[in-house]
């Protein structure tokens, strides 16, 4: 069995603590681990293989934090761009064995009772061994506006009557009422070639396209579909696209402690709390004050007398909601993207493949940050034109290629090279390198860069 994970998708539900590129499936939320990776930790117990699905910054994020599990073997898909779940979970199909039985799950969702889980699974294997298309219901407890609905015609039975679309609060607590509505857990298991049939069948036009696109890859390990295919396929979901149409769908009702973690107040549910059901974190300070989650990375956070408050501090943002109400959270990146603004897509540190870098201060005209490089990695080749760049070494030793010249920078020392200047940042070392850059120049946005030549592939 094949487990394919889908990356996509940005979180905007949990900004500001999840970003473009920082999406939730990648914040380490439980015990210093993120969803993804409990996803990938659960899931090997039981697939034989992992397939992981993703946009190109993603791959490198979940490459690191699969390195820290020692889970290494793993095969990956990146899109060039998303055209959702059905074309996402086609192009893996296509790359598999027509027999081999796939498990298609998120990467961002919480599952605790992973016994129940693994019987749920068993029993879904079954079905998917009989050429049915499996999904898997979650018994509803409250009128959830946030999810999709699987009508069936009782929850004792396999078969699928209807699949609904979110609905507003009167229609799920009429689906609450009525006892034959679960809750679409966006989880499915099929053999690869039964779900490729059902979509040539009832969406030809992503089978077509999405066969193409493989027919032009040429690496079968690292499959990157080309942006031109891609954006040929039309985009849609596996529930419009295949699901909602095809005969062959069978739910497995699944009391497994699941969660989506879709919204502050789920999160809420799901993080240890104290004896005043505050979410436990080291640098809050609580005074008389219950039911709050608090979410801070390094400043200080003191709480007086408040209740069923939601505060999260990053370090560029601050969100204050009342618990119950955090649903309301994309409206503030509707508000966001209008202005467009930086703050959706990236926290001050973000993460590259080659190591990190951290926004220190930023002003107009100029911005300065500390970069960390990994041992053995190094930046692109490239150059920028509407700034300046300085860079002082503080640990660490730097090789340095600025146009022909290339040289070794150690601690305390710096170079400066000029706009349009071709230049290079690399860690020959074992240890990792720190610098300081310090930018100047009438625009420092972060895509003023041309990348002449990348370890990374990147465009």
């Amino acid at each position: 069995m094949t487990n394919i994970i889908l990356c996509g998708g940005s979180g905007t539900r949990l900004w500001p603590i999840s970003r473009t590129l920082m999406p939730k499936q990648f914040v380490k939320f439980f015990d210093d681990k993120s969803l993804f990776q409990l996803t990938v930790r659960r899931n090997s117990k039981i697939c034989d293989n992992q397939f992981i699905v993703s946009n190109a910054e993603q791959y490198f994020l979940a490459l690191d934090q699969l390195e820290e599990l020692n889970k290494n073997n793993n095969r990956y898909l990146l899109e060039p761009i998303g055209r959702n779940t059905a074309p996402a979970i086609a192009l893996a199909c296509f790359s598999l064995d027509a027999e081999e039985i796939v498990l298609v799950t998120p990467s961002d969702h919480l599952i605790k009772d992973e016994k129940e889980y693994s019987k749920v699974l068993k029993k879904a294997q079954n079905l998917a061994n009989e050429n049915n298309l499996v999904t898997f219901g979650i018994k509803p407890t409250f009128a959830e506006t946030g999810f999709g609905y699987i009508e069936t015609i009782s929850l004792e039975k396999e078969d699928v009557k209807a699949f609904h679309e979110k609905p507003d609060f009167d229609t799920a607590t009429k689906y609450l009422k009525s006892g034959n509505y679960y809750w679409n857990s966006g989880m499915f298991m099929f053999k690869a070639g039964v779900f490729l049939e059902e979509l040539k069948k009832y969406s030809p036009k992503i089978y077509e396209s999405s066969k193409k696109s493989i027919e032009n890859i040429s690496n079968s390990e690292l499959i990157r579909i080309k942006y031109e295919d891609m954006i040929n396929i039309p985009e849609d979901s596996i529930d419009y696209a295949v699901m909602e149409k095809s005969d062959k769908v069978k739910v497995v009702s699944s009391d497994i402690s699941w969660s989506d973690v879709g919204s502050f107040d789920s999160l809420y549910e799901e993080l240890p709390k104290d004896e005043k059901n505050n979410t436990i974190n080291e640098n809050l300070i609580n005074i008389d004050s219950s039911n709050n989650l608090i979410y801070t990375q390094d400043r200080k956070v003191a709480i007086i007398d408040i209740e069923d408050l939601i505060i999260i501090d990053t370090e560029d943002a601050l969100l204050i909601s009342k618990k119950g109400s955090s649903q309301k959270v994309k409206k503030v990146v509707k508000r966001l993207n209008e202005e467009s603004s930086e703050l959706i897509n990236i926290h001050k540190t973000g993460y590259r493949p080659w190591g990190s870098y951290t926004v220190l201060q930023e002003s107009n005209g100029y911005k300065i940050k500390k970069i960390e490089v990994k041992p053995g990695k190094r930046l692109s080749l490239q150059k920028h034109f509407h700034r300046n760049e300085h860079w002082i070494v503080v640990s660490g030793c730097a090789t340095v290629t600025v146009e022909d010249e290339k040289f070794i920078l150690n601690p305390n020392e710096s170079t400066y090279i000029k706009a349009g200047q071709l230049h290079r940042l690399e860690n020959e070392g074992k240890l990792p390198l720190i610098i300081i850059e310090a930018q100047v120049g009438e625009y420092t946005g972060e895509d003023d860069i041309i990348r002449i030549e990348d370890d990374f592939e990147r465009n």
